[in-house]
């Protein structure tokens, strides 16, 4: 009598599978460096601080007069900003598994290679979860509020966190693509200082040159920042009302993060292929 053969495995739910155990993996790291969470914390409280305290009398909001304002217009632009800052989180971890040889194990291991990517993504994804309810916090204890019920305000966090994980899949291609954790810190976050301040974080478009108020408007950090301010019924100028930007600010906010999925999530695997066949 024949042997039977072994079932097939689903591909789909083994990459789930195996990036949830890495995802945990990734978690369960947390607790042993606590000096990983207050510095990830340290810096967007600084940025509330600073730029609500420093700023807030210095930067007027188009059509609300006040401190109070810029405080409320200046959230939704921290909140994207470390959602974008996840990309250090990503690069430098997987730059430091990859000069470990930790990714060559997996490697060698019966595990599907897109699960391997997304389990730190995923990891990366809920601590990113956690900082940003510590900056509500923070925020709240500024003077921030949100003011179109609390279901437009969860519609307005869940872009936030699909925002991170849109970036997340950006900092693991650059990991998998550098030299090193040092190589991956600068690479990771050289290029979003310009991309964060020629948008509409922190200073309102209509303000900024006026060649410089196109750039700033479709900047997809400025796609982020306005679904959410407009979620959170929070001041939200623009340069041109009539533009689709302004007029429709969450679509675009979607597209925008749906783009870079699309692009970024392939390339990483990709690249992780290339990189652990050397």
């Amino acid at each position: 009598m024949s042997a039977e053969l072994p079932a097939r495995v689903n591909p789909i739910g083994r990459a789930l599978s195996d990036a949830g155990i890495l995802a945990w993996r990734s978690l369960k790291r947390i607790p042993r460096t606590p000096d990983m969470l207050i510095y990830a914390t340290i810096q967007p409280i600084m940025f509330v601080l600073l730029f609500a305290y420093v700023f807030g009398n210095a930067i007027p909001i188009p059509g609300f007069p006040g401190p109070q304002a810029y405080r409320e217009f200046l959230m939704a632009g921290i909140f994207a900003q470390t959602m974008a800052f996840a990309v250090a989180s990503a690069s430098v971890g997987l730059a430091d598994d990859m000069s470990k040889g930790l990714i060559d194990r997996f490697r060698s291991l019966p595990m599907a290679r897109s699960g391997v990517i997304a389990g730190r993504v995923a990891g990366d994804l809920v601590f990113n979860s956690f900082v940003m309810v510590i900056m509500v916090l923070c925020g709240l204890l500024v003077g921030w509020r949100w003011h179109n019920g609390f279901g437009q305000a969860l519609a307005a966090f869940g872009i936030l966190l699909l925002f991170a994980f849109a970036m997340l899949w950006v900092g693991a291609l650059i990991g998998l693509s550098v030299g090193g954790p040092e190589v991956a810190s600068s690479a990771g976050l050289i290029w979003l200082f310009p991309l964060t301040f020629l948008s509409n974080a922190f200073v309102p478009t209509p303000q900024l040159p006026s060649a410089l108020q196109p750039i700033a408007e479709w900047n997809p950090i400025s796609s982020i920042v306005a679904a959410c301010r407009h979620l959170f019924g929070n001041p939200s100028p623009f340069a041109s009302l009539d533009s689709f930007p302004a007029q429709h600010p969450v679509w675009l906010s979607l597209i925008w993060c749906t783009a870079i999925i699309a692009v970024f999530a392939p390339l990483a695997v990709r690249k992780y292929r290339s990189a652990t066949g050397r």
